[in-house]
């Protein structure tokens, strides 16, 4: 048994009127199962439904808010917090997010992948100096660099300072939420993020999911992308945040970083050690290629194709 391997719509939804002819292009370069991401307007899921009932492709997974709530075309995972201090913010966000749980249920997707808002600061942000830092010093050992260190321990306190009544108000939406998905047979995957005031905290993520009520539809998604990010800035380990969190993993993104740090770059061609990720894969685990819009045919085939290799030289997989 091996993972499923799937393509994310948010590589080609943008140029689609059509789910039917969206999700076909998918199917044509030799996908069985598809992620619809947070890209999925109101009139793409006509042609969704027609496919799925044709049979010539599954959804794996499905990414909050899909598909967009009216009026909205353009992909906004974060059009709504959970962490939001406006309390009208977070009844949208709950609506959405069980009306993406109902969508998800609809077309038998295993996860519904969702971000968990961010900690706001309204004036200076604490790690406003970091990025430009190292931009200004290509050469730094992030991990060894006094200077730097001591400008990130500084942020991330100030971060930790700010962040606890936006991360009390994750927890009790969270909590509103998760009985409505395990009735309808949907499982959460709280994904990590790449910016630095994103929530959870990445050292803060197996503590979260432990202190879930059990039973619980909940778990861990990977975004290879978005920890590499962090790696770039000092903030995780990878290696070390994967092996702290694969208990508890659900699935991945699987996309790559440039050595300018742009990600959903084709597999194989930036920084990530693709190689180290694929030995915590395991059969029951989701695997999504998520990309970018302005990736080849080319490239998507060359990154299948990468991905296949990998999974078939996989000690946990053989």
């Amino acid at each position: 048994m091996k993972p499923t391997l799937a393509l994310s719509t948010s590589w080609n939804s943008f140029r689609h009127m059509d789910g039917y002819a969206m999700l076909r292009e998918i199917a044509d370069l030799g996908f069985t199962h598809a992620e619809l991401s947070h890209g999925i307007r109101i009139v793409l899921v006509p042609g969704i439904i027609q496919a799925l009932e044709e049979g010539f492709i599954k959804i794996s997974s499905t990414h909050n808010f899909c598909p967009l709530p009216a009026g909205i075309v353009m992909p906004a995972p974060n059009l709504f917090e959970p962490s939001a201090p406006s309390d009208q913010e977070r009844e949208q966000w709950l609506r959405q997010t069980k009306r993406s749980i109902d969508f998800a249920a609809q077309v038998k997707s295993q996860v519904l992948v969702c971000h968990l808002g961010s900690v706001r600061f309204f004036w200076l942000h604490p790690a406003r100096k970091l990025k430009p830092w190292l931009d200004a010093h290509p050469d730094t050992v992030v991990a060894t660099d006094r200077t730097y260190q001591a400008m990130l321990k500084q942020a991330v306190a100030k971060l930790r300072q700010r962040m606890p009544p936006f991360w009390t108000r994750v927890k009790n939406s969270i909590n509103d939420v998760t009985a409505y998905a395990a009735e309808r047979g949907v499982k959460l995957g709280f994904e990590n993020r790449e910016k630095f005031e994103e929530l959870p905290v990445d050292e803060d993520y197996a503590a979260f999911l432990d202190a879930l009520p059990v039973p619980n539809p909940c778990g861990y998604w990977h975004d290879t992308g978005h920890a590499q990010i962090k790696q770039n800035l000092g903030l995780l380990d990878h290696r070390a945040h994967l092996e702290k969190m694969a208990p508890r993993l659900l699935g991945f993104h699987l996309h790559d970083v440039s050595e300018q740090g742009k990600d959903h770059q084709p597999v194989g061609s930036g920084k990530i050690d693709f190689k180290m990720i694929s030995q915590f894969w395991r059969p029951e685990h989701l695997l999504t290629l998520e990309f970018s819009p302005r990736l080849t045919v080319d490239e998507v085939r060359w990154s299948k194709e990468r991905i296949e290799k990998l999974m078939a030289e996989a000690p946990a997989l053989g």
